[in-house]
């Protein structure tokens, strides 16, 4: 209400003191707090009969529609309830008076088409449950032998060590094929004097 700070109070006390005097200081003060509580109390009374007339002529009920309306996020939801609404109750009308007679028939036929096929489709997966539900028994077949398992192989035994004679080169290669010794010319005969 009034905006007194503690140095507009001390500055208030001193003048107090110095034009009331230290004597008659007391009864000042304890004058002026009864005049402030009597002013507070008639300040409460007169708002209680403010809000008593108020609530008997319905103003708190008003208040509170305005505040409602006012409030945008209730706004916000009470628009997107009233235009789900108006989809929920749409339904689609053929007028088949602003159309041509080649548009009605197209139209027609459209619609008859798409009705089949709904049909259809319901009646195919009516069909998938019923085939899901109770699968048909699959014929027995005749058991056919399973082949015998195979057993490991034996293990080899290693193979022997090359003779200690032989070359490195045959010994690194044993599978592979040797070719033919060329044989050194034959020399001629000496003849003999006898």
């Amino acid at each position: 209400m009034f905006d007194l700070g503690w140095s507009e109070l001390m500055v208030i006390g001193v003048v107090s003191l110095i034009v009331v005097g230290p004597k008659d200081l007391p009864g000042m003060f304890r004058t002026l707090g009864r005049f402030t509580a009597k002013a507070k109390r008639l300040a409460r009374d007169f708002q209680r009969a403010m809000d008593d007339a108020a609530d008997e002529a319905g103003v708190k009920d008003v208040t509170k529609d305005l505040r409602d309306i006012a409030n945008p996020r209730k706004m916000g939801l009470d628009a997107l309830k009233d235009a789900t609404a108006e989809f929920e109750k749409w339904q689609p009308k053929f007028k088949d008076e602003g159309l041509s007679e080649d548009r009605a028939e197209a139209a027609r036929k459209i619609s008859e088409a798409s009705a089949k096929k709904a049909q259809e489709r319901k009646a195919a997966e009516a069909a998938a449950a019923t085939a899901e539900v109770a699968p048909a028994p699959e014929p027995a077949k005749p058991a056919a032998k399973k082949p015998a398992a195979k057993k490991p192989a034996a293990k080899k035994p290693a193979a022997k060590a090359a003779p200690k004679t032989a070359t490195k080169t045959t010994a690194a290669k044993p599978a592979a094929k040797k070719a033919p010794a060329k044989k050194p010319a034959a020399k001629p005969a000496k003849k003999s004097d006898a």
